[in-house]
């Protein structure tokens, strides 16, 4: 493991690590930023320049995590995507308000806040144009004024393009990877386009591996009448194992997902249960103990007007029954994922005391708008974007639709990765967008 060692300077500490200088930036910034002078909340971002050229006067690139509710990574030397990065710029890794450093928000911290009533209400400021404006409230005091470059991972593409949206003249380049949302689609329209991408992603995975169907429709049949909890207190329910899903999005995800259900059972005094290596692994994929806004405001993301989204994704389920058929004669056990649902705040053990407060968040309306589809018609910004081929969390349609919808925009569609390219070929992958975006390609 390399070694770390650590300096302290103005206000603010600086780490050298094997090609790396990392400092630590905190900033205190509005809760609400249509309220300047109230409330304010601390963001914490690490600074990352290349070893030796700490004192160049490098352009920035600030950048947005996927999500929505966590925080940046926390690199360890010139690895993957940022390596290629670090030959152009000075990288900021921000974690976005709520998450990792910055004013961490969940069960422990949200209590702080009052009742569920005042916690909903808090929560309501943390979405992708709040992000926004706290990037541009830091990007002066690092850059001195000057526009920066913006990349965005699936979540945190969704910020870019609101960042284009309400902020243009804050950027100088925008990159994108598996991140242009609909412009005007409510959390209806995103999940029934979203549950036959699942369904594909699940038939899929069993024309690779043919006799994972047989188990996991096993697991699920035990799962009905048997009650399993995970190390962390979860309730395994069937549904919940349908969640385990969220893997057939990765590039690797197919094959994690075959290996976690080959070996699920042991024998035990008390007949087949689920082994311990088994409810370890699912317990960490299903976990949003250190994510809780990945539930609370996952369908929010996708709010703009006075509507509620009232749990979207549990009502639209309902609408694609081939989900619940799975002990019928002619029926396929189907996984899920990228869905939150009400249920999550009954089974899972970090989200049952934040239930109340998620009931609020999914009834609230009079959301405000995120995109600006005319200032996007007339982009000047240069932008450049990776759309993977069936992404399952973010539908490709809707991408491309929203990339022709913003001037300028070029796109490099792929069925090479999936939606994770950034953290499995991350260097090909933004090498790829900066010579599109500097019309180099």
């Amino acid at each position: 493991m390399p070694k770390t060692t650590g300096t302290r300077g103005a206000g603010h500490a600086t780490f050298r690590q094997p090609g790396l200088a990392l400092t630590d930036h905190f900033f205190d910034v509005p809760l609400d930023h249509t309220a300047p002078d109230g409330e304010r909340i601390r963001l914490y971002a690490r600074e990352v320049v290349a070893a030796g050229r700490a004192h160049e006067e490098l352009p920035w690139l600030v950048y947005l995590q996927g999500g929505p509710g966590f925080p940046a990574g926390r690199p360890v030397g010139r690895e993957n995507w940022l390596d290629r990065a670090l030959e152009d710029y000075r990288v900021l890794l921000l974690d976005q308000r709520g998450t990792g450093r910055s004013t961490p928000a969940g069960r422990q911290t949200l209590p702080l806040r009052g009742a569920p009533e005042q916690q909903a209400g808090y929560l309501a400021h943390f979405r992708a144009d709040a992000i926004v404006r706290d990037c541009e409230y830091i990007r002066p005091r690092l850059t001195g004024g000057r526009p920066w470059a913006v990349l965005g991972q699936s979540f945190g593409g969704f910020c870019a393009v609101t960042y284009l949206s309400l902020a243009p003249e804050g950027l100088a380049e925008v990159l994108i990877t598996g991140g242009l949302p609909s412009l005007d689609a409510d959390a209806d329209t995103v999940y029934r386009a979203a549950y036959p991408r699942m369904e594909r992603k699940s038939l899929a995975h069993y024309a690779r591996y043919p006799q994972d169907e047989e188990a996991a429709r096993r697991i699920a049949e035990h799962l009905a009448g048997t009650q399993e909890v995970l190390p962390d207190g979860t309730l395994l329910t069937v549904q919940a194992f349908q969640q385990l899903g969220i893997l057939l999005g990765t590039g690797d995800g197919s094959h994690r997902l075959h290996y976690l259900l080959e070996d699920a059972f042991v024998p035990t005094v008390d007949g087949p249960r689920l082994s311990d290596a088994f409810t370890e692994q699912a317990a960490a994929l299903l976990s949003r103990a250190g994510s809780p806004l990945y539930t609370l405001l996952h369908e929010a993301i996708y709010a703009q007007d006075e509507r509620a989204t009232h749990w979207s994704a549990e009502r639209i389920r309902a609408e694609f029954p081939q989900f619940e058929q799975h002990f019928e004669p002619d029926g396929r056990f189907l996984f899920t994922g990228e869905t939150v649902h009400p249920w999550m705040l009954r089974t899972h053990a970090a989200l049952r005391p934040l239930r109340h407060t998620a009931e609020l968040l999914a009834e609230r309306k009079g959301w405000t708008p995120l995109y600006d589809a005319g200032r996007l018609a007339r982009n000047t910004v240069p932008v450049a974007a990776a759309v993977y081929h069936d992404d399952l969390y973010v539908d490709t349609e809707h991408s491309l639709r929203t990339a022709r919808a913003i001037a300028g925009l070029r796109t490099w569609v792929t069925d090479e990765y999936e939606h994770d390219g950034l953290r499995a070929s991350g260097r090909v992958v933004l090498d790829r967008l900066l010579r599109l975006v500097r019309d180099e390609a």
